[in-house]
């Protein structure tokens, strides 16, 4: 029962990590389709890159 604090702590900053990293994809996908006004794949591609080198 004491390691449930930590864990649900540890648990809780990943997914808000997680879900700011997505945030912040989301935010790009959604500055270049306003700009250029068609959805860039290159930009996927870059972040799929660094996920598998990281």
């Amino acid at each position: 029962m004491s390691d449930l604090i930590p864990q649900l702590t540890q648990q809780f900053f990943n997914g808000l990590s997680l879900g700011a990293i997505y945030a912040l994809i989301a935010i790009g996908y959604t500055m270049v389709y306003g700009i250029i006004g068609m959805i860039n794949f290159a930009h996927g591609e870059i972040y799929m890159i660094g996920a598998y080198v990281g």
